[in-house]
């Protein structure tokens, strides 16, 4: 059965809404981004969490430091590195902190993902690519790139502008977790009726 992972939270009446139907993971982005939040804000935000949703902290380039601190506060339970983060990055931070990694990997071509299996992470995260953008795009890539999962060498998140009318599609590449963020807001901002509708659209299709 495929997870789900909302990402992009940053307000309280984010969290009530994903409180009212528990999906398994969350993101806050402590990245540039229209969605990025503080170490304070995150810290409250998680207290507030029920505990059953793991909290992802997505980076871009951030320094180990940083993602150790917020480790050992606990404020994030896995680390989803969206740069340019290298084996030996993610060999110093795994050396540091016993959460799981996620190396997200913005896909241009099916060697961009089996060259990746072969980092010393726990996941992958398939996103689209785009220039001079690390990711939230809302955008699909060409989800046939993906290896079959007798070719997979490692678990991934499958990410990229999915929504409500294409998440049969994109469960059908047998994902570990769909991660949701532009596709569960209006106008900018998490709607908790979308967030509740593809939640248990997932659910039931899985």
């Amino acid at each position: 059965m495929a997870k789900i992972k909302i990402c992009g939270i940053k307000r309280i009446e984010d969290i009530n809404a994903i409180n009212q139907v528990l999906p398994d993971f969350i993101g806050f982005v402590f990245a540039e981004s229209k969605r990025r939040i503080s170490l304070n804000e995150a810290v409250i935000l998680k207290k507030l969490l029920n505990p059953a949703v793991k909290t992802v902290g997505v980076f871009v380039n951030e320094s180990v430091n940083t993602i150790i601190e917020l480790c050992d506060l606990k404020v994030i339970d896995l680390v989803q590195l969206h740069g340019d983060e290298n084996e030996s990055y993610i060999l110093e931070l795994k050396n540091s902190i016993k959460n799981p990694i996620i190396k997200a990997i913005r896909v241009r071509s099916r060697q961009d993902i089996k060259a990746a299996e072969d980092l010393p992470c726990d996941y992958l995260l398939l996103d689209s690519y785009k220039d001079n953008a690390y990711g939230g795009t809302g955008k699909t890539f060409d989800w046939s790139l993906i290896p079959k999962i007798s070719e997979r060498k490692k678990p991934f998140f499958l990410a990229g502008g999915i929504n409500r009318d294409n998440l049969s599609f994109a469960l059908s590449a047998k994902p570990y977790c769909i991660d949701v963020s532009s596709g569960v807001e209006t106008d900018g901002k998490k709607d908790p009726e979308k967030i509740k509708e593809i939640v248990n659209l997932l659910r039931k299709q899985n």
